[in-house]
């Protein structure tokens, strides 16, 4: 795992310099650069070393010199793929290194090399005698890429902070973007924080003919539904057969030459990830990790430690208080380079940072929630298409004054919580439905908070296409494109990726295997949701490897007790005055400790939003 950076056009090598050297903790065990000698080409590197240390030095190149590549990434079926290239009469330099078989793929492959990895990168290759930059990124996204084309100068790079390093990147923030934060808790993909700089989207690719053309993208893969009618074989045959796609999946990620280990919340997806690791490892070998939280109903600490026992595991849990919590968000917001408002980052920072310790590589069950509709609104669906069908629009704002009246409780998805936001997002069409379920402010609120109207379809333009990139499908297919689509990419693997590369910690998800989510896509949808149930093939086929008690147990997410905490006087701006709508900000803060509404959501993501403009501020 490692950090990219570079640039085509004005520059020099301070340039680079400054760009790679905000990449230190991606990549803490080595760097290097190249320029190319006939044209303004220039890369850099930062290296996390997982796979062969020795000889996977970049920027890499081939032995003529005609390509040469920086790599982000893993990919778990580079032996494979080194086997074939063998056979067709390419010779490899290095003993095992991935990053190789990219510079050899695309030499006998070109572009379409893309469909043949598996695994999670973002790189960028130079082509010298095409003049041609290529980068690209994999499926779902895990791997992060900002790029900007500003005057005569293309740059482009791991993270946002590297990527403004360039001297001739201007950094102007973006009241577009600013409006889709709220609106989100995250700026969604393509767009970043910034007026002109983009990120490159899950499954996209770029090409620049150096130095003077534009920049050209392009989606080579995007998550779809192809679900079948039936279960040809039945749904133990179907179970058997995802039961072993994930084996796979887990064997390929425990591949590395340095110690590996698992993320281990005691839910279903975790467990079973951790169950089928510990078919590949001996007894007492396999280390998990988990986080307990003082809040009982935000813990899940002893289910973690009761898998962790079941399958001879050596353990480690750390506890989650309201003090480390806050220095740890502080801590956060010095170094993370763009504003995401999910309070669960803190969580997984201090994991990933206790994982650190014993462990470089670390598995996780991301992903499972999306492709097997495990979210707490997939339940809620059949539900709120009945209100939506029966209580006539007119009325909607009646009854979301009745529901204001229920006592505001700060415990887990507390009941009062559940039916305020359900009827947050009634309040809207359904193709806003998901959207602003998960929203710090509705588009209202937002025109409110910054003194302007609000373009409801231009603030959630990526949830709309989402929901309407899914013709035909039903309310429970829409909502798991939107899901995989837009939060997946934008929310879950940007927090999981940042947690761990700030403790310079690789994180693996099993669950986005290109097997695994072959499957996925073809499941009937009753088999993803039924009458309450989620993810029923998983747990069908997580049965035998996992307690029961884990399999019957309803989801839990990685929740943190952000409500209860405002609410008993936490100043989430430590003493600092909003630069942006400080007194919705102040009104809105009064009315949670009074009890009279639950703003957390909002509240935490201003916080963040503030936190991280303070630390800023010179860019924005």
């Amino acid at each position: 795992m490692c950090g990219i950076a570079g640039f085509v056009g004005r520059g020099d090598a301070l340039d680079l310099q400054r760009m790679s050297a905000a990449l230190v903790h991606r990549g803490p065990d080595g760097e290097g650069s190249w320029r190319d000698p006939e044209a303004p080409v220039w890369l850099g590197h930062r290296r996390l070393a997982v796979l062969d240390p020795a000889g996977g030095r970049q920027p890499m190149s081939t032995p003529d010199g005609e390509l040469v590549v920086v790599f982000n990434g893993e990919i778990y079926n580079h032996a494979e793929l080194r086997g074939e290239l063998e056979a067709r009469g390419h010779r490899f330099a290095s003993d095992h290194s991935d990053t190789e078989v990219l510079l050899h793929g695309y030499r006998a492959w070109g572009e379409s090399l893309l469909s043949r990895l598996e695994g999670m990168w973002a790189f960028a290759l130079y082509d010298r005698g095409r003049r041609r930059l290529w980068l690209a990124r994999d499926r779902f996204g895990k791997k992060p890429l900002f790029w900007s084309r500003q005057g005569d100068c293309f740059a482009f790079a791991s993270e946002l902070r590297a990527l403004v390093r360039h001297r001739g990147i201007q950094a102007r923030l973006s009241p577009r973007a600013l409006r889709k934060y709220f609106a989100h808790g995250y700026v969604p993909s393509p767009g970043s924080l910034y007026a002109g700089i983009e990120k490159l989207a899950a499954g996209g690719q770029l090409w620049l003919d150096a130095p003077d053309a534009l920049p050209r993208t392009t989606r080579w893969w995007e998550f779809s539904l192809a679900p079948t009618e039936t279960l040809p074989g039945g749904p133990d045959a179907w179970a058997e057969d995802l039961r072993e796609r994930l084996e796979r999946a887990v064997r390929r990620r425990l591949v590395a030459d340095v110690p590996v280990g698992i993320l281990l919340s005691g839910g279903i997806d975790s467990s079973g990830i951790a169950a089928l690791a510990a078919r590949s490892t001996k007894p007492g070998e396999l280390r998990t990790f988990s986080v307990g939280f003082d809040e009982a109903s935000f813990d899940e600490s002893r289910n973690a430690r009761r898998v962790a026992e079941a399958i001879a595991a050596r353990h480690r849990a750390i506890g989650f208080r309201a003090d480390t919590a806050r220095a740890a968000l502080a801590e956060i917001l010095t170094r993370l380079d763009e504003p995401l408002a999910d309070p669960s980052l803190l969580p997984a920072y201090l994991l990933c940072g206790a994982a650190r310790r014993d462990v470089t590589v670390v598995l996780g069950g991301d992903g499972a929630d999306e492709l097997f509709a495990g979210y707490a609104p997939f339940r809620a669906l059949w539900l709120a298409g009945l209100y939506a069908r029966l209580v006539p629009r007119p009325l909607h704002a009646a009854v979301r004054l009745l529901a204001a009246r229920l006592p505001t409780s700060h415990a887990y998805l507390s009941r009062d919580f559940r039916i305020k936001r359900a009827l947050a997002g009634l309040s809207h069409p359904p193709r806003l439905w998901n959207a602003v379920w998960l929203a710090p402010l509705e588009p209202r609120e937002i025109a409110e908070l910054l003194g302007e109207p609000v373009d409801v379809d231009e603030v959630y333009s990526e949830a709309i296409e989402a929901w309407e990139g899914c013709s035909g499908g039903s309310l429970v297919d829409r909502t798991l494109v939107f899901f995989t689509r837009l939060y997946l990419e934008n929310d879950i693997l940007v927090k999981m990726d940042r947690a761990g590369m700030l403790h310079s910690l690789e994180v693996r998800s099993p669950y986005l295997d290109r097997e695994v989510v072959e499957l996925a896509r073809r499941l009937p949808t009753r088999w993803k949701l039924h009458r309450g149930e989620s993810k029923r093939l998983l747990r069908r086929a997580l049965a035998p490897l996992v307690p029961p008690e884990v399999i019957q147990r309803p989801k839990q997410g990685f929740g943190v007790p952000i409500g209860a905490w405002l609410a008993a006087g936490w100043d989430p701006l430590a003493g600092r005055e909003p630069r942006v709508g400080p007194r919705f900000f102040a009104r809105r803060l009064a009315e949670h400790r009074a009890g009279r509404a639950d703003h957390r959501l909002y509240l935490y993501a201003h916080a963040v939003l503030e936190g991280w403009l303070a630390v800023h501020r010179g860019n924005a």
